[in-house]
């Protein structure tokens, strides 16, 4: 979650403000072109707005000196006050369109990078995910989108004011009042050295708080997440105690953190007042000399009020800033990752023979350990092949692989004799169905669930769907039949019955390959009765690969492929790996059926 304005800036945010992470905004800046005349627009009116209340000070002390007798433009201090009505009613206006343009261009340009960014994560191969956490990956698109949209609608604009403020109100003293001017500048810069020396403190003890907490909350975070272990083993008082310590820990440096907190903010006051203090007497000396008037001191005072305001903006902006930078340098860092290539053979019917030949394998994240070692075998078109043995022994790979989620290291995989990197990628995964063994349900309808498979099919095609699927029964039986909502991740639906919407997903899709994923395994009878009863129908006439985890669904297969570390060690049918009493299969077998 993006932090508040005003929080101190972690060691990682903090990032220099040079030509080069400038050049980091800059690419974020590539969203905003299409925007850029509506940009200019609002820059043009905070000009505006700014340079219109920066004559609010000038014309209040004329009020001053006009009541004191001067000559001014306007005689009577009923009109000047009416001019300062008019300033303000004037830089309102000039504020909410500076403020509504800006907020378009933000709002439509961070759409656009919303959408782009997500739009190339869907696109990145799976070694891209390996390699990240999702709860990283949902920040990028939410937090450092959030920060750098508050960056352009609210931190760049702040920034042009308080500039614009700075630079026009000290310019303005100079020319109207030197003396007390250069007082000032003499004066002040003395004050912010100190603050800043101070407040650099004060902040690396408030980090140390923040640290100290977010210690304690991890506390509570794996207790609660492992409630059942701590349970079972009676850990509770001792889990409170450790969060107790940490808690006493976060307090003692927090009221260490306050003691000087409150010693800074007490400097502050006496010290800023102090210098107040110091001008308004050289302001009142010059006043009682003659060499400036009651209204000039009055808008010196304003002013000065002005520019203080700019001065103490100007460093909460320039951390938003390195914050902003951070921001576009991991959203540039996604947006610059290579997308999978989607060109290649397209339009052509497959009949679904598979051969995998010599494929050496191992993941890019670990590259020590290969999975695949040399493997080689076929699939003829329309036959039931299933690849049987132990957890890690590469059954998985092996159809990650086929869908070309990761690249082989060595070794070529066929589609109907065609090397499987010269098919278009979305026209092979087209043309390759799965029905996992954990069926996650996206959180819409029932209808919307299966009709992912074919977004355009007719309500015809996913009713048949169903019924092939064995899932009418169920869906029919629910008020509202197909528009039932699943709930997140499928929660409201059984195991059976969310398989069952996998299948009729399966079949809406029509594939020529299909891969089953053992998904009867973790059934009761009768539902695995009636999924199994829909998979005899999705198999008809498909090249099928059935990855077994329970040996007594695969005995009608054509072929089974039995895998030991990474290497087909047995291959025939069921009876035929049976007859070799000390064969590998037949020895899985015996395990399993003596559990």
């Amino acid at each position: 979650m993006a932090k508040k304005r005003g929080n101190a800036l972690e060691e990682h945010e903090k990032r220099r403000l040079n030509k080069q992470n400038f050049r980091k905004l800059g690419g974020i800046f590539q969203f905003m072109l299409p925007y850029r005349g509506m940009f200019f627009l609002g820059l043009g009116f905070l000009l505006l707005s700014s340079l219109t209340l920066l004559t609010f000070p000038f014309v209040a002390g004329k009020l001053i000196d006009t009541a004191q007798g001067s000559e001014w433009i306007v005689s009577d201090i009923n009109s000047i006050a009416l001019i300062l009505v008019g300033i303000l009613a004037v830089q309102s206006l000039f504020s909410f369109f500076r403020v509504w343009t800006f907020a378009l261009v933000s709002e439509r340009s961070m759409r656009d990078i919303r959408q782009a960014l997500y739009s190339k994560l869907l696109r990145l191969p799976m070694t891209f995910f390996d390699k990240r956490r999702t709860g990283e990956l949902i920040s990028r698109i939410t937090s450092d989108v959030s920060l750098l949209q508050d960056t352009f609608s609210v931190t760049l604009a702040e920034l042009f004011r308080q500039i614009v403020t700075l630079v026009a109100g000290v310019g303005f003293l100079i020319f109207t009042t030197p003396k007390l001017t250069l007082f000032m500048l003499g004066t002040f810069p003395v004050l912010v050295i100190l603050a800043m020396v101070f407040g650099r403190f004060i902040r690396t003890l408030s980090k140390k708080t923040q640290d100290e907490l977010a210690i304690a909350n991890v506390i509570v975070e794996e207790t609660l997440q492992s409630i059942a272990t701590v349970k079972s083993f009676v850990g509770e008082a001792y889990e409170s105690a450790r969060y107790s310590k940490g808690l006493n820990n976060v307090v003692a440096i927090a009221l260490r953190s306050a003691k000087y907190r409150g010693a800074f903010i007490s400097f502050v006051i006496f010290a800023l007042f102090g210098g107040i203090v110091a001008v308004m007497w050289y302001g009142a000396s010059l006043v009682a000399s003659g060499e400036m008037s009651t209204g000039e001191l009055v808008s010196f005072v304003l002013y000065t009020t002005f520019i203080g305001g700019s001065i103490a903006g100007l460093g909460d902006i320039y951390g938003q800033v390195q914050k902003a930078i951070g921001s576009s340098e991991r959203v540039l860092e996604i947006m610059d990752e290579k997308a999978e290539t989607n060109i290649g053979r397209k339009g052509v019917g497959f009949e679904g023979k598979i051969e995998f030949d010599h494929i050496s394998f191992h993941y890019p994240t670990r590259p020590e350990v290969e999975v695949l070692k040399s493997l080689s075998f076929y699939v003829n078109p329309g036959e039931k092949v299933a690849l049987a043995g132990h957890s890690g022994a590469g059954k998985s790979t092996i159809i990650q692989l086929l869908l070309r989620f990761y690249e082989v290291n060595s070794g070529q995989i066929r589609l109907d004799g065609v090397p499987l990197e010269d098919w278009n990628l979305e026209e092979l995964r087209s043309h390759v169905g799965m029905v996992p063994q954990e069926v996650l349900l996206f959180g819409g309808s029932i209808r919307e669930n299966i009709a992912y498979a074919k977004p355009n099919a007719t309500q015809e095609e996913i009713d048949l769907a169903a019924k092939k699927a064995n899932a009418w029964q169920f869906i029919s039986q629910f008020p509202e039949g197909m528009d039932t909502l699943v709930g997140e991740r499928g929660v409201k639906l059984s195991g059976g019955q969310r398989q069952r919407v996998a299948i009729a997903r399966a079949i809406l899709k029509d594939p020529s390959i299909l891969i089953l994923d053992e998904a009867t395994s973790s059934l009761d009878a009768e539902s695995e009765a009636l999924v199994q009863e829909a998979l005899d129908e999705l198999m008809k006439g498909r090249t099928t690969i059935i990855i077994a985890h329970r040996l007594a669904t695969i005995r009608k297969v054509d072929r089974i492929y039995v895998l030991s570390e990474g290497k087909i060690v047995e291959q025939g049918n069921h009876l035929e790996l049976l007859e070799k009493e000390d064969g590998f299969y037949a020895n899985l077998v015996r395990l399993q059926f003596a559990d």
